[in-house]
This record gives C-alpha cells, structure tokens and sequence, in this order.
C-alpha cells in the first residue's frame, strides 16, 4: 500500500474512509495527483476514471442516489471544478450526497497568471450544506517559499500541527454534514509541487469526530395534527420524489383503508398502489376549469411527503384552492411549494406515521370514494383513447412501459420524457429514479450509468433525443455493464416545446426552441460498443421490445422514432378526451 508524502492528501482518504466513503470518481489531471494517485491504489476503494467532469459529477449522483450514501468526485484545479455545478445543484435539491474534493493551486498562485488556476473559494456556495476550504500544509510549502520565510524546524512543526488540526476539523465537519443534511458538500484543497512523490507508511492518524444526531420532534404538535385530522372529511397526502421503499407497507395500508384521504402519488414517489390516485394529470388536468368538481377536490388538510412534484396543474389547483392545514414531513428540507405550509414535520416519515396513527380517530366520508368514481371513469377513457390513436409518442411510451421487467431499475429523462410516464401505472417492484430536483436534461445518461455500476440489477433509461445527444459523454467509461439498456425516443427536437404554448410552426420557433435536426444514436452505439436497434411504428417496437431486456454481450440502445409533428396534437387531444361525454 503506498501513500502519498502530503499530509493532507493522507487525511483526506484516511477521513474519507473512516466515514465509510468507498466509491469515488476521479477525473484526470495533474493537481489532483496526491488524491488521485492515494485513493486509486487503496484496497478499501472502488475508483472510476471519468474524462468530463460534468459527467463524472451526474456518474456520483447516480452511485449515491442508489447507495443512499456519499460518493466522492475528485478533479483538478480551474475550470475542472466548474463542470460539476449542474449536478451539484441537481444533489442540493435532491437531497443526495454527493462530496467534491477539488484541488486547488496554493494561494500565492491564485490571480498571478497560472495555468489552471480560478478562485474556487465559495464557488458552489449556494448550492452545498457545506464548504470546507482547507490549507496547505507548511511542510509542502515550496522550497522558495520556506527559504524566503526563514522557518526554523520547531517553528514549522508548531505550524504544521496547527494546520492539520484545522484540516481534520474541516474535513470531518463536512464528510459529517454530507450525511447529516444528505447533500453536497464541498472540501477545496491546496498542493504544492511536488505532486506525484509516494511512501509505504501513513505519517498521520487523525481524530474522527461523530456525527450530530437530530433534536426530537416535539410530541404536542404531532397529537395536535392528529387531532385535525380525526375532524377533517377531506384529507388529501399528496407523494413528490420519494426513493424506493421508503415508506412502511403497514402505514401505506392505513392511507389505502381511510375514506376520508385521498393518496395521490407521482411515478417519481416510488409509491404504486390500485387504491392511490397515480396518475395525477389524468385525474386532475380535466377539471381545472370546473368549479364545482375543484370544490369537491379542495382539501381541509393536505399531507405532502418527499421532494418535488412534477404535475403542474396540482401545483396551480392547489395554489388557487388551498387547504386549511398543509404539512410536510421531511428529514431534511422543505419548500413551500403551495404556499399555505403550517407546520414542518422534520422526521423520518416512518417515525412521523408510528406516532401519528396511534392518535387518529376513524371518520367516515365520501371524499375517497366520489374521486375514485371519477378515477375509473378517467382509466377507461385512458384505454379507449390509445386504442384509436395512431403512432406517436404517447402510443409510443404505452409500448414501452407495458414492456418493463418488474426486476428492473428505471430511470426517467427530463421534460416529456417524465410527464409521458406520469400517464401510465408501472409496476410496483420497479426501482424508478429520475433527476427532479433541477429537472435539467444534462445528466440524466450520465446518472442512469453511475446507478447502473453499483447494482446487480438490470438498469435502462428512458430518455429523450435532446437529452440523450446533450449528455452523450455519459457513453465514454468503461464501467457500463451489458445488461445497461436505452430507450431513446427520438421525435427530431425538443417536443415539449409543441405542447408549450407559443407560435409554432415557425422558421424562429423551429431553430430556436423546438431545435429540428436529424441526428441518430447509430454512430454513437457503434463508437460506444452498443448494441444498436430501431423502431419506426407500434408493431415494430412491440417486437424489438420482446427481445430488448434479453443478456446479451453489449448494452443496448434502442432508439423510437415518432412523428414530430403529431406528438403535441395527439396529447392535447388526450386530455380534451376526458371532458367528451360518453
């Protein structure tokens, strides 16, 4: 085992490690050599080499959204560090932890003209739970610099002693705060050539401080919720971002049996059952305009769990009608997304549901049951309306996720991608992640691939062509298992755009926002070492798909082609459908 001879590069995976980081991403350069070379070469390690840094970034997010655990990325000085923003931003309102360590050039380099070399203090700051910009050690100070201070060996040692105690603190703080606030962090750290030189023996040890438990929710306003709840006839739980099996089967049960709560989940909550409202633009788009139905939908109390909602509407409906109590229940943040947020439960939900539902009293009510009539009304109309459509996206995505293996993790590109999903019940064993916290289409390739190598499990995306071309460096590692898989629905642009209100059909719109091209993933998967298919209608995607999560000896993409055009005609029709009396 061989370390680095820079005290700090050796505190920082001796820390690392202690706190049970094992996964790191590192993308090459030479600043980052002590980092690089000490943590590559460490048996309790699993390094990966990742050439762009915004994808080594997306990469982490992914290994750490599916380990619910920290994982590092490491990169060189300058505008390395710049690259990791989108997906830092992406963990901050993701609630994942993900630790950068950047190295930096030593401060009497900064602003001299050195290659490499920007201000990295308080780059992400508003966007990390931590920052923690480190020192250089005084023994790895450069010779001139040494020469010119005049220190003597004592005076050094003291210095160094000193330094490293705030480099242990610093580190520990914010390895500590990556789990505590389950986010990203930020450690910045200066070296000094000599860079590349290694020893057989650890010269430090340094003092591991614990982690800060959470203060206990107060019990009062627990029994005070449950005490509105016991009176209220209409009580809406309303299920954002949520990671798979997060919430207990037995509460989940409670909210199914009660005819006074109506249980509207998102495909993102990774909450799927018969008796939940799953598919909320289906069941809520149509009665925006009614006043009569959005009275019998207003509720007295709305119980929100997990992070961000995708539906626009429910957000727009329940702005205008909002309930009397509105609460959330998170361990870590909570955005007043309604605008009506009374009390912030900030706790475990199981531990929310143990207490709360020991205090509730039963209440009868209609409220369940008058929506679940509208709900089978909406499913059959649902069904009719794809039987008589021709091939587009929305046919397109029926395919699709009817074809999923329930042993299957998925993952949801951006923009339509994740709003074509929202229409359709998938099954309840799927593991579904999806990078809702920006909703950006840079890394959702790149996330799919991090998540992909840390499990036995088949994982495939599903994505756009917009997002699949931007983030198509996510190909380019040598980590992607043969069981990864693709589905790329290519309609020629940016689709959503159609479906956006705005002048279509221009020569501006068509270059400047729906962005017409013409490209292929063909070249990409040959470069790649892909397996490469195509569909052009329903019958030949249905029998791709027969075939497609079959093993093979390469990963495979398989790429839809849909008419640009129809797409937005046949989903705005979609929800016109829902108002046509039978």
């Amino acid at each position: 085992m061989m370390y680095s001879k820079i005290p700090l590069a050796q505190t920082l995976v001796a820390l690392c490690i202690a706190k049970g980081i094992n996964h790191v991403v590192i993308s090459p350069g030479s600043r980052n050599a002590p980092l690089t070379l000490s943590f590559s070469q460490h048996p309790a390690i699993h390094a990966y080499s990742i050439v762009d840094e915004r994808c080594a970034a997306f990469f982490a997010l992914g290994m750490a959204q599916k380990l619910r655990k920290p994982v590092a990325v490491i990169c060189t000085s300058g505008s390395a560090m710049l690259n990791y923003y989108p997906a830092i931003a992406e963990a901050y309102y993701s609630n994942v932890p993900v630790v950068v360590i950047s190295a930096d050039r030593p401060a009497y380099l900064i602003d001299v003209g050195d290659g490499q070399t920007i201000r990295q203090k308080h780059v992400f700051k508003n966007h990390i739970n931590y920052e923690a910009n480190l020192k250089q050690d005084i023994v790895h100070k450069s010779t001139i610099l040494r020469e010119t201070h005049e220190l003597s060996e004592e005076m050094e040692r003291e210095l160094q002693k000193k330094v490293q105690s705030y480099n242990e603190k610093e580190i520990n703080l914010a390895l500590n705060a990556a789990v505590e606030t389950n986010g990203p962090v930020h450690i910045n750290a200066p070296f000094d050539e000599p860079l590349y030189f290694m020893q057989e023996t650890q010269d430090i040890s340094p003092t591991i401080i614990p982690q800060k438990s959470k203060p206990p929710v107060a019990a009062s306003n627990i029994t005070t919720a449950a005490n509105v709840w016991s009176t209220s006839i209409r009580k809406l739980v309303l299920v954002g971002t949520l990671p798979p099996n997060t919430i207990l089967r037995k509460y989940l049960e409670i909210l199914a049996e009660d005819p006074s709560v109506m249980v509207l989940t998102e495909t993102t909550s990774n909450l799927r059952d018969e008796r939940f409202f799953n598919a909320i633009d289906q069941l809520i788009l149509p009665i925006e305009k009614n006043e009569d139905l959005l009275d019998e939908f207003q509720p007295e109390v709305m119980l929100t769990l997990g992070g961000m909602i995708v539906s626009k509407k429910i957000k727009a409906i329940l702005r205008k009608r909002q309930p009397k109590h509105h609460w959330h229940i998170h361990e870590n943040r909570v955005f007043d997304t309604f605008f009506c947020l009374e009390h912030f439960f900030q706790m475990n939900p199981n531990d929310f549901f143990e207490s709360f539902f020991a205090q509730i009293t039963p209440i009868e009510s209609s409220y369940k049951n008058f929506w679940n009539t509208i709900k089978i009304e909406r499913e059959a109309k649902h069904k009719a309306y794809l039987q008589k459509i021709e091939f587009t996206d929305l046919k397109a995505f029926e395919a699709i996720i009817d074809s999923l293996p329930t042993s299957l993790i998925l993952h949801l590109g951006n923009s339509s991608t994740v709003r074509y999903a929202q229409l359709f019940p998938i099954d309840s064993n799927i593991e579904l992640y999806c990078n809702r916290g920006t909703s950006g289409i840079d890394g959702s390739t790149s996330t799919a691939v991090g998540t992909s190598v840390v499990t036995d499990k088949q994982t495939m995306l599903i994505t756009g062509d917009l997002s699949f071309f931007y983030d198509s460096n996510a190909l380019w590692n040598n980590y992607i298992p043969k069981n990864f898989r693709i589905i790329l629905v290519n309609n020629s642009g940016g689709g959503i755009f159609r479906i956006l209100p705005g002048n279509k059909n221009t020569e501006n719109f068509n270059t400047y926002f729906e962005t017409i091209h013409s490209h292929t993933a063909k070249q990409l998967a040959e470069m790649y070492r892909f397996e490469y298919r195509t569909a052009t209608n329903e019958l030949i995607l249905q029998k791709e798909l027969e075939t497609f999560y079959d093993e093979s000896e390469q990963p495979k993409i398989l790429e839809v082609f849909t008419p640009r055009i129809d797409n937005d005609i046949t989903l705005i029709d979609y929800f016109k459908h829902f108002n046509e009396k039978q």
